[in-house]
């Protein structure tokens, strides 16, 4: 109760307040200050994917100044030789408000990360957008089978078959590949698995799917437990290190972090930064009021 308190509290509060808590999780409010917090993690042996934050927009105006800002960090990042690649939610792009701009929109973004080698992860949001992105990332995946994956949360009950649907655009010389995570968008009982243990075996069950199948898989998670299960099968299935790497947010878990790098793992760390920053903060503590007990560590002791 306390936790949920706090998360309806924390909105209304000054937001140099709520940054004492987000700048742990937040690489800033600009592109420099993202290309710094990715530039001190390359000089860590750690990639990143840098996301500009912001999502659920109104109007057509704004997604078409988001895919150019996109644009804009795709050209500095690479020209920076930073080593990771590019997050994109497709409802900053226009999702709910016109699927077809969203879908051009994010066809310049990738188009633009392929002509520049790199890749570009498309986010999987509620349940509401994920038959459109689904659907996106079909189109983009046939033109640009090296330069785009997905996102794919274990919670959802649909998610296996989802697997399974999309297995016909894994080949051998493109794998396809995903970002499975365990979810974190508040959702009915109906649509997503609400148990702690059962969300992780389902986490466990779509991993295997996807080792099985040949599929590159980011292993998305700050959870012991399934760190530890995860390199459990990758040793019994002997799969290579081209075939996986770890992802983890910013600022989250980094003693966990740091000893699967020195396990020799590749470790990809999610880099947000942009002026929606509050609203991310926000959100997230909504989703997740567990979080609360940081905000509270942050308040109280600084540094």
């Amino acid at each position: 109760m306390l936790n949920k308190l706090i998360a309806n509290i924390i909105p209304i509060m000054p937001k140099k307040l709520v940054w004492v808590f987000s700048k742990r999780y937040i690489a800033g409010e600009t592109m420099e200050e993202g290309l710094l917090a990715s530039k001190l993690l390359n000089e860590k042996g750690i990639e990143v994917t840098v996301d500009i934050l912001g999502e659920f927009i109104t109007t057509l105006d704004e997604a078409e100044k988001n895919r150019n800002e996109y644009l804009e960090v795709i050209e500095r990042f690479t020209t920076e030789h930073i080593k990771g690649n590019f997050s994109v939610k497709p409802t900053m792009f226009g999702l709910l408000i016109d699927k077809e701009v969203c879908y051009s929109h994010l066809r310049d973004v990738v188009q633009l990360a392929a002509k520049k080698d790199s890749f570009i992860r498309i986010d999987m949001e509620d349940s509401q957008c994920v038959d459109m992105e689904l659907d996106i990332f079909r189109r983009l995946r046939n033109e640009f089978p090296k330069h785009v994956g997905l996102v794919l949360q274990a919670y959802l009950r649909r998610t296996e078959s989802d697997l399974l649907a999309l297995n016909d655009l894994n080949n051998e010389k493109f794998p396809i590949s995903f970002r499975l995570c365990k979810g974190i968008y508040v959702e009915p009982e109906n649509i997503a698995f609400k148990g702690y243990d059962e969300v992780r075996q389902h986490f466990l069950a779509d991993l295997k799917y996807m080792f099985d199948n040949k599929m590159y898989v980011g292993i998305a998670t700050h959870d012991k437990y399934l760190v530890e299960e995860s390199l459990k099968m990758i040793r019994e299935m002997n799969i290579p290190k081209n075939m996986y790497e770890f992802q983890m947010l910013y600022g989250v878990t980094p003693e966990l972090r740091q000893s699967i790098v020195d396990e020799g793992h590749l470790m990809r760390v999610y880099v947000p930064f942009g002026e929606k920053w509050f609203n991310y903060s926000t959100r997230r503590l909504k989703e997740n009021p567990k979080m609360a007990q940081h905000i509270i560590k942050a308040l109280f002791i600084r540094g």
